[in-house]
């Protein structure tokens, strides 16, 4: 249990731990799912289920079904409403005789469940296009249940909050923007109302939203006790450090900022690596205010006028930066690229002060990013900062140990589990890029099967479609054939489409390689939606994926390369057919010429006269890739050198 610890320790915590479990509230309720604009699944049985004080009777009613239940001992009570066709709209009436609960608003449809990381969570308002997808938003039949985030150590029964929205101008903005696309074209084609429930967490790994028994309860809660252990050592050790600090910043009194002078003595200060979170640093749990100082020497040919430029990254959450006690730059915004313009005349020879007031209000903290993303530019070059800085805090605010969002089943327990009684169609799902580490993303293939197999156990639905997006193109392009982990990665998702009614969207041809978040989410909800026409509403003839790898074989100095899901045909967007790579017995790769024959591919190289294997798209951001079928899909990436050892 070690390793999920080592995985942990710099994931955002949330929701106090408590081992004792807390009296239940009997207060009189129902589920958030039953709410005004709710979407509940057609043609399928419909619980109903809440609390009320023990013993109450408790009525409900929609139109002519009246259904009646006596909450138990626990104050728990449930209904099972009679399937119903699409449509609506209907009221739902619950009462216990003195206390009632009305839901309007309620139309029968199609429900799924979006789930993920950042991609599936990222929303419409941030995407391609938002002004005019949000302004003719008229969708009314189009509805989205929010889950919020939350936590639990063991399994919990009740959200802790949300409700519906329509797909119109005044909310689709919030919306995730995958699944409102996905529901827009489910819509148009299935006409039915569409109901998305969005339990997303940006920055999580697949193991958190894993049922218990996909892991083994014991083990899972293991892994729990053992980081809350670690979680407290460390939670004291930074109390002890950080004690005495009064409750305002020390560095910044009455406008001054005390801490970005020159000739400041920081001889007690700590130091931390830059860039990093300071929770990296040996403080979790804190938020607050930090300075952080850096001391840099400069030649008279670095200096010039004096001007320059400061990158820092992505500092989280806001910052206030200093060159030589020169206000250089503020910003309030935490997913920011910072660059500040340094006036002429603020850099001089010999010494040079940069100082960075950072303050923090929640989750991880501090200067952050990769280390290039931290410089200095002169009127000569540019200087790397990245290193040891020196760091204090100015104020602090020290949590609590709380469980961490990258604990395994801690998000399934809060964010899945109270949905499990909610019959739905089947479930989209983007994540992944938080497991595409060198260690992680083969075990990822595992992983992910489980994840899947115990949704569909625990709502029941042995088989119900499970949707999910591979990861897109990213990174800096490589110019040779070498390794890749997000490549692994996309492998070990594919792996997943060995499970009846599983699905993919390829989309390494729309990704961005500066930014993890492509905007481009109207073809991802374009593709997840072809493959739940195919594998949820029956279109048994519709070209719902791009080519796939079928098989393989070697003609003499070439590799012959048979693909299914070929649709009208294979076809390439530019002039020349690219992503292929071939290898000898010595497993080194080089670039290989290709063409199309019929439904193969043939390729090869000069430099390889007795290939072995091949691999196609085969890295973090794969360029060269432009196999299609006529159908406008891409081809999924992938190698026939899996088992020879040569990675991970």
């Amino acid at each position: 249990m070690k390793k999920y610890v080592l995985f942990i320790l710099a994931g955002v915590m949330i929701g106090c731990f408590t081992p004792e479990t807390a009296p239940v509230d009997t207060t009189f309720r129902v589920s958030r799912l039953f709410s005004d604009g709710m979407i509940a699944q057609r043609n399928a049985t419909i619980p109903v289920w809440g609390y009320a004080p023990p013993g109450s009777n408790v009525s409900v009613s929609i139109g002519e079904e009246l259904r009646e239940a006596k909450a138990g001992k626990d104050g728990t009570w449930r209904v099972e409403l009679e399937p119903r066709q699409a449509g609506g709209p209907f009221s739902l009436s619950i009462s216990t005789g003195t206390d009632v609960i009305q839901v309007s608003d309620i139309w029968f449809g199609d429900v799924w469940v979006a789930s993920g990381q950042s991609n599936m969570a990222w929303v419409v308002a941030n995407s391609n296009d938002a002004a005019n997808e949000i302004a003719s938003a008229d969708y009314p039949l189009i509805r989205e249940f929010k889950v919020p985030l939350s936590l639990a150590r063991s399994e919990e029964f009740e959200l802790a909050g949300g409700e519906w929205n329509l797909a119109d101008s005044a909310h689709v903005g919030r919306f995730s923007a995958v699944a409102y696309y996905f529901a827009k074209e489910i819509a148009e084609h299935v006409d039915v109302p569409v109901g998305i429930i969005n339990s997303t967490w940006g920055g999580t790994r697949v193991e958190p939203w894993t049922p218990p028994n996909s892991f083994g309860a014991e083990p899972a809660l293991a892994a729990i006790d053992s980081y809350m252990a670690e979680a407290d050592s460390a939670y004291e050790a930074v109390r002890i450090k950080l004690a005495n600090l009064p409750g305002r910043d020390m560095g910044l009194e009455a406008g001054v900022a005390h801490w970005a002078v020159q000739d400041l003595d920081t001889q007690g200060w700590d130091t931390v690596n830059v860039p990093s979170p300071w929770e990296n640093e040996g403080y979790g749990g804190v938020d607050g205010v930090a300075w952080y100082r850096l001391l840099i020497e400069l030649s008279a040919d670095q200096v010039g006028d004096g001007s320059g430029t400061l990158g820092l990254g992505r500092v989280d959450d806001e910052d206030i930066t200093w060159v030589n006690s020169v206000e250089v730059g503020r910003t309030n915004l935490y997913n920011s690229i910072r660059a500040y313009s340094i006036p002429p005349g603020t850099l001089h020879e010999g010494p040079n002060i940069i100082a960075v007031r950072v303050i923090d209000s929640g989750g991880l903290g501090g200067i952050r990013g990769a280390a290039d993303d931290v410089w200095l530019e002169t009127s000569s070059e540019r200087v790397g900062l990245e290193g040891e800085w020196r760091f204090r805090f100015g104020r602090a605010d020290i949590d609590e140990p709380q469980l961490a969002n990258t604990l395994p089943t801690v998000l399934y327990n809060k964010m899945i589990r109270p949905l499990i009684n909610y019959p739905v169609t089947g479930y989209i799902w983007y994540q992944g890029e938080s497991n595409a580490s060198h260690e992680q993303a083969a075990e990822y293939s595992e992983l992910f099967k489980s994840m899947i197999t115990g949704w569909r156990t625990e709502w029941r639905h042995s088989d119900a479609p499970f949707l999910f997006v591979q990861l897109a193109n990213f990174r800096a392009v490589i110019d040779t054939p070498s390794e890749s982990d997000w490549a692994v990665l996309r492998e070990s998702q594919a792996d997943a489409l060995s499970l009846s009614n599983v699905g993919q969207a390829v989309i390494i041809d729309i990704g961005e390689a500066n930014d993890i978040h492509p905007r481009n989410k109207q073809d991802v909800g374009l593709r997840l939606a072809l493959a739940a026409r195919h594998f949820a509403y029956g279109e048994e003839d519709l070209v719902f994926s791009g080519p796939t790898y079928a098989s393989h074989r070697i003609d003499g100095d070439k590799i012959v390369i048979q693909f299914e899901h070929v649709g009208g045909g294979l076809a390439i967007d530019e002039p020349e057919l690219g992503g292929f790579a071939v290898a000898g017995a010595d497993g080194k790769y080089f670039w290989a010429s290709a063409r199309i024959v019929g439904t193969t591919v043939v390729v090869s190289s000069a430099r390889v006269r007795e290939p072995s294997s091949v691999r196609y798209a085969w890295a973090d951001n794969p360029d060269r890739a432009n196999l299609y079928n006529a159908e406008g899909l891409p081809a999924s990436p992938f190698r026939t050198d899996r088992d020879s050892g040569s990675l991970h």
